[in-house]
């Protein structure tokens, strides 16, 4: 294979599946995206369906192909990134799901983290795995799985039942039931990864009886992950790079050095700074976690997670319906009235990082006559703006960020300039918006590239990187931390953990 040769990138997502295949020199070939339905069965609890997720996969890859006008045979990797923390447990028999995938928002375990924190268990979870006691991760998901589906439990213990987040899930579909894989990233997010010895923690799943013979086997990021069977686009295409998305939009974004920090605005928002060989240990409640794993070498990131960010936005136009496109929300924040103090605390399924509050609810502060759609839509956006503040506060308090900050950003919301704009205002800091928006599916693409030889090294791909745009800070300084203080009320007063 010549190493200009174009890779495909698996992009599963939280509320859709996309296929990118990517030229060497990051340039789009073809894409293809599908949404698929979200379930909702109780308050607090959101499910997919594995199989629809599966078949948004076929559809996204032959879509891809076909605009790229490319034939399966002619690409000599593939590369999938996830939502993360999200679990499917499936019969090896038959290889179908035995209960609706649990998703990464998911509240249903609550009562269990809160009993494992009464009892003293939280701090050797966060020793081992960099993590908090919260539903969020995979863990309890697996437990609860265990103990609510029927004849699970038994079934698990006779080693018919195998556990995975999505990646785990769509290796063994795309390689016909063959392998049972998932990378280190992935696995450091389950709440069940020792991320110091790079291995399961046997004590860890005993205190959850889950049993360890439905795990799967953890690689590098980089690495070998099966080849899919050629029944399914035509021709065999080794699986060669598997991320985390957070983690894979870190490579896309080229943060290899220590300190270089980005941001990803999707359903929700996730900021890393990567540092080096170094696991720093948070005293601020943000979660210690691998950034990638390259040749058996892992390099840890300090990652602050918001569970809500353009999913607020998805709220003013599904929930309330002021809006007919979420790329309508700038354009109506920015005719707002500025006399107005409207403050919303988007806790719609909990608070995350640096407040970990299960049970915190949303609720909008400083509400007049004189507010309306536009007051609303400010809100919104501004509530990713003072998330990501409280993030980067948190991280240098850890003393993670010795120097100045520049945050690269992206997602779907950092299309919008306006967002971005009163982003570098709240932080008081540069924003960075990189030419490549897709850096997600980007990185997964640069990891199974690499890995098959036919994309370059480190360096070379970081010099790859271009700058669309920087968004430099305008807001007044006392104006900032007028809105600062604000939000700053507002979340005191949500919290139920005060």
């Amino acid at each position: 294979m010549s190493r200009e040769a174009p890779v495909l990138a698996i992009d599963q997502g939280t509320t859709s599946t996309r296929a990118i295949v990517f030229a060497a020199d990051t340039s789009i070939l073809g894409q293809a995206q599908q949404e698929f339905p979200q379930y909702f069965p109780h308050a607090g609890w959101v499910e997919h369906d594995a199989e629809e997720i599966w078949e948004s996969t076929l559809a996204t890859v032959r879509g891809a192909l076909s605009q790229a006008r490319l034939q399966a045979g002619q690409l000599p990797a593939l590369g999938i990134t996830n939502q993360r923390e999200t679990v499917v447990v499936w019969d090896r028999r038959d290889g179908k799901p035995i209960h609706k995938a649990i998703v990464w928002q998911d509240r249903r375990t609550a009562g269990l983290c809160q009993e494992l924190k009464e009892a003293g268990q939280e701090a050797r979870f966060t020793a081992s795995t960099g993590l908090l006691l919260d539903p969020y991760f995979s863990a309890t998901k697996v437990a609860w799985l265990l103990d609510e589906v029927e004849g699970a439990r038994e079934a698990a213990e006779a080693g018919h039942l195998a556990f995975g987040t999505i990646d785990s899930f769509l290796i063994w579909r795309l390689t016909g039931g063959r392998q049972h894989l998932t990378d280190a990233t992935n696995a450091a997010r389950t709440l069940l990864f020792d991320i110091h010895r790079q291995a399961w923690d046997a004590e860890l799943l005993d205190m959850l009886r889950i049993p360890a013979v439905m795990l799967p086997e953890v690689r590098d990021c980089a690495d070998d992950f099966g080849t899919c069977d050629p029944a399914l686009f035509g021709a065999a295409i080794p699986i060669r790079g598997v991320a985390g998305d957070q983690q894979a939009a870190t490579v896309g974004q080229a943060c290899f050095e220590t300190g270089m920090m980005k941001s990803t605005y999707g359903t929700g928002c996730f900021a890393l700074i990567n540092t080096g060989e170094r696991a720093v240990a948070s005293t601020h409640r943000l979660l210690t976690t691998v950034a990638y794993r390259l040749d058996g070498k892992t390099t840890y990131a300090l990652e602050g997670s918001i569970f809500v960010a353009g999913a607020a936005v998805q709220w003013l136009r599904d929930g309330l319906g002021i809006i007919e496109r979420a790329s309508d929300s700038s354009a109506l924040a920015e005719t707002a009235d500025p006399e107005q103090q409207v403050v919303m605390v988007p806790a719609f399924v909990g608070l995350g990082a640096p407040h970990w509050d299960a049970e915190a609810r949303g609720a909008i502060f400083g509400l007049t006559r004189g507010c309306g759609p536009k007051e609303f839509a400010l809100a919104a956006l501004e509530s990713v703006a003072f998330q990501t503040r409280d993030l980067i506060e948190a991280v240098r308090a850890d003393g993670a960020l010795d120097k100045d900050l520049v945050l690269r950003v992206d997602g779907g919301m950092t299309a919008s300039d306006w967002t971005l704009q009163r982003l570098a205002d709240i932080l008081g800091a540069p924003v960075d918006r990189p030419t490549v928006l897709e850096t997600t599916a980007l990185g997964a693409a640069w990891l199974a590239g690499h890995a098959a030889g036919v994309w370059p090294d480190k360096a070379a791909f970081a010099a790859t990187w271009k700058l669309d745009r920087r968004f430099e800070p305008q807001m007044a300084p006392d104006l900032r931390e007028r809105r600062l203080a604000l939000w700053q009320d507002a979340v005191r007063r949500t919290l139920t953990t005060r």
